[in-house]
């Protein structure tokens, strides 16, 4: 008997019993499914950690000021102001050979109003090598040239969704706007960077850091009331980097060699890669979870295929009778377990694909990620599951008698 007669009978024998053929389907529609949803799902929180600080600049290091301590108790990172203005400029000295930008970075939340409408955003105090080391151009006017940016200048670059509150009917470039009660001259609007899981990272505005200074800041202070940027020539430079920056504000600082640091180098790369990693712990986690359900589906399968060679065991007298032999009889049974298998493998591609789409797109607002190399094992297992859970019943109906058989009554 050739293979096509045998998969003819094999569909053909599944379709008299639809609704049990489906449902044992299920569990490996489902486990596939889930295997697929669960591995995007982890691939796409991977993604949208990466996001997050790669929002931050490219080789990009955090100079903060270190914690305070008070009767034992020990405050957070910026809670003892300790790196200055002159730090910053000692930064940019080009004493560190490996750094390459220097950028300062001062936020606050500010009520921001134009003639057409007010929107509460975050205000950023800069200069003009922010923008090159988050890569961010605009998509009207321009940012601020590194003279402005040094200035005390009253001008803003906008993010698109507070050009959008603003001026919904109008191209802001060039139009007044008030900060704080105080007036500014927008010079850009900011290309879209879109949400992260930060929040939306196009709701903010950008001022010179000096401008920050004295009219959020209410005056030129000593210390940096925020953070300080660096930018490496070449990530795998970090370590030398960080070497170079804690022995540069040391000796900025006159700090002894048995005192600790009063400031903190952050490497957000390396939190990254934490996290990453211990997402993809719980992503592999929660998939070796769901793939649990494939050998559920299995089971399933040959439950329902020793059902079937129960429920037809005279067929199987009467086809040997006429001359069919157990390899025949045993490759029958076999195939329609691989097809059951193949057909629940090709709903749960599916199945899984949806699982993807409506968590990347619905649930989680992340970038859709659809594992194709898992989705290809999956369905591998899948056609395996058939065949190892179908090889006893099909092994089991080809070890009738068929003189047995043919007495046998259903």
């Amino acid at each position: 008997m050739n293979l096509l007669t045998t998969l003819r009978l094999a569909f053909r024998a599944l379709w008299r019993n639809k609704i049990r053929t489906f449902l044992t389907m299920l569990g490996i529609v489902f486990g596939i499914g889930a295997v697929i949803a669960m591995v995007a799902a982890g691939q796409g929180a991977q993604q949208s950690v990466k996001d997050v600080f790669d929002s931050l600049g490219t080789n990009v290091l955090s100079v903060e000021s270190g914690g305070a301590t008070s009767f034992g108790a020990s405050g957070g990172a910026g809670s003892r102001a300790s790196v200055t203005w002159k730090d910053f400029a000692a930064l940019q000295s080009g004493e560190i050979p490996t750094i390459r930008w220097v950028a300062p970075l001062l936020t606050t939340k500010s009520q921001v109003a134009s003639e057409q409408g007010n929107w509460n955003t975050s205000v950023t105090g800069t200069n003009a090598i922010w923008f090159q080391i988050r890569n961010w151009k605009t998509t009207q006017g321009d940012t601020f040239d590194q003279d402005t940016g040094e200035a005390s200048a009253k001008v803003v670059v906008l993010g698109s969704t507070v050009a959008t509150q603003l001026f919904p009917n109008a191209n802001p470039v060039g139009q007044a706007i008030r900060i704080a009660g105080q007036p500014y001259e927008v010079l850009g609007v900011l290309e879209s960077k879109g949400q992260g899981p930060m929040g939306d990272n196009d709701d903010i505005v950008v001022i010179p850091y000096k401008t920050y200074e004295q009219k959020l800041a209410k005056g030129l202070a000593k210390y940096v009331q925020g953070r300080v940027l660096v930018s490496m020539t070449d990530d795998e430079a970090a370590d030398s980097t960080i070497a170079g920056i804690t022995d540069l504000l040391r000796e900025q600082h006159q700090l002894k060699a048995t005192a600790d640091d009063d400031f903190r180098v952050r490497n957000p790369a390396e939190f990254a890669k934490g996290q990453q990693d211990s997402t993809k712990r719980i992503s592999w986690l929660l998939a070796i979870v769901a793939a649990v359900s494939l050998a559920v589906g299995g089971i399933g399968v040959m439950n329902i295929m020793l059902v079937s060679v129960i429920e037809r065991t005279r067929e199987i007298g009467i086809r040997m009778a006429v001359g069919a032999t157990p390899k025949d009889v045993m490759t029958q049974f076999l195939v329609e377990a691989l097809a059951l298998s193949a057909v629940g493998g090709v709903l749960g591609l599916g199945v899984g694909y949806l699982g993807a789409y409506g968590m990347a797109h619905w649930i989680f607002k992340w970038k859709m990620f659809f594992p194709a190399t898992t989705a290809a094992i999956a369905f591998g297992v899948s056609g395996g599951v058939g065949v190892l859970f179908g090889l006893y019943p099909a092994i089991r109906a080809s070890q009738l008698d068929p003189i047995t058989a043919l007495r046998y009554e259903s």
